[in-house]
């Protein structure tokens, strides 16, 4: 194992960590919003909007996110739509993983007892006021550990915006191997800097869920 390459590597590879953090949490961001909008479509009591969060999320967990993004970035162009690399990725990823939120959001609100909501309105709670105060605030302690999960699902899933000349970890490790010839001591770097972003999000989510746990 040559060592020194690793070490003379590290310092690029960190700099690409950091776009792929930050591809990381903007999509995450932004595919929360996504998600909290088909919720409310999937909870909604209008058929059109119900059917239309449902195609959503079942076309975006039906097909490859790597086809989806060769459709934004490749596609896009043709119908008016010019997305620089990384506004790309960053709008795939967070199309993507919208749909993944949004049954972990509903799953949780959905796993709230039923009783909880029957005793709201039963006390005179029309349906928004025990959504956003009966149902959301127990359900949220629910959704912290599969969030978490979706998160850690996207930034492992970013190395696809590698394939739309993103220069990101994965990009980055491409482009050094095509020069050093050596893929396993560019991969093991690439890999440890994967494993303690994903490690770090796993703490953090260990202690939320810990911290909101019932006492």
């Amino acid at each position: 194992m040559d060592l020194a390459l690793m070490q003379r590597v590290l310092p690029f590879f960190l700099e690409a960590a950091w776009v792929t953090l930050s591809i990381s949490v903007l999509a995450i961001l932004l595919g929360f919003c996504i998600a909290v909008v088909l919720v409310a479509g999937r909870l909604s009591d209008f058929f059109v909007a119900r059917w239309l969060s449902r195609a959503y999320v079942s076309v975006f967990r039906g097909t490859p996110c790597l086809v989806q993004l060769f459709v934004l970035y490749f596609g896009g162009p043709q119908i008016g739509l010019e997305l620089e690399p990384y506004s790309a990725g960053v709008i795939g990823l967070a199309l993507n993983i919208g749909a993944y939120m949004a049954e972990s959001i509903r799953g949780a609100i959905v796993n709230v007892d039923r009783g909880q909501a029957e005793a709201a309105r039963s006390i005179g709670f029309g349906r928004s006021q025990t959504l956003w105060l009966v149902t959301l605030p127990q359900s949220a302690r629910l959704m912290i550990r599969p969030l978490g999960v979706n998160a850690v699902a996207l930034i492992k899933g970013s190395a696809l915006v590698s394939t739309i000349s993103v220069i990101e970890l994965t990009y980055t490790a491409q482009r050094f191997i095509s020069s050093t010839y050596k893929p396993f001591e560019i991969f093991a770097v690439s890999a440890a800097i994967y494993i303690v972003m994903v490690y770090a999000v796993r703490f953090l989510v260990d202690r939320l869920d810990q911290h909101f746990a019932p006492r």
